[in-house]
């Protein structure tokens, strides 16, 4: 071998590597969206009986309460949490605490706050509970950040979705008083 070919070839491995193992992270960025275990009034849930997303046409279009709860996420919570649950300085990475948070412990939070104090910090989450434009859409909430958590759904607006029930609609108008 010539001087400097061990060199490239160290190089080009290296580079192969890299490549294989960003491949690898990307496709576990984009996991396969589990499947809901039933629909019930036009809601897709688990086999707890929890809200849960419905991704399909091959990863291109949400359900109702997934692109309603992206809408409503970045119009009251990415403030302090992020664009897209990514987290901030400010407030916790909601993408990342969904993957352990349960459906109650996140409804308990979202409408009475919560209040972590010790002696380094002061982390508070202020009660949305009486706040209907929070309140009213908690579970289109959590089905967004769910998606998010699973890794069901990217950092990107959802194009298409399915049509709003007649279900989720009505129950909308009595939560909202109209």
């Amino acid at each position: 071998m010539r001087h400097g070919q061990p060199q490239k070839l160290r190089k080009l491995a290296l580079l192969a590597a890299f490549a294989a193992a960003s491949g690898l992270a990307m496709n576990a960025a984009h996991a396969e969206p589990k499947k809901p275990a039933k629909t019930e009034d036009g809601k897709y849930l688990d086999a707890d009986g929890h809200p849960t997303y419905n991704i399909s046409d091959e990863g291109k279009k949400v359900d109702w309460l997934t692109y309603s709860g992206y809408r409503r996420y970045h119009a009251e919570c990415h403030t302090c949490h992020g664009p897209d649950g990514a987290g901030s300085t400010y407030a916790p990475a909601l993408a990342e605490s969904l993957k352990t948070l349960t459906y109650d412990k996140f409804q308990e939070t979202v409408m009475g706050g919560k209040q972590d104090v010790n002696a380094s910090e002061n982390k508070v989450m202020p009660a949305f509970g009486g706040n209907k434009n929070v309140a009213c859409y908690v579970d289109d909430l959590y089905v967004y950040l769910k998606a998010r958590a699973d890794d069901a759904w990217g950092r990107q607006r959802p194009g298409g979705h399915e049509d709003k029930p007649g279900s989720i609609a009505e129950a909308e108008k009595g939560c909202l008083g109209s």
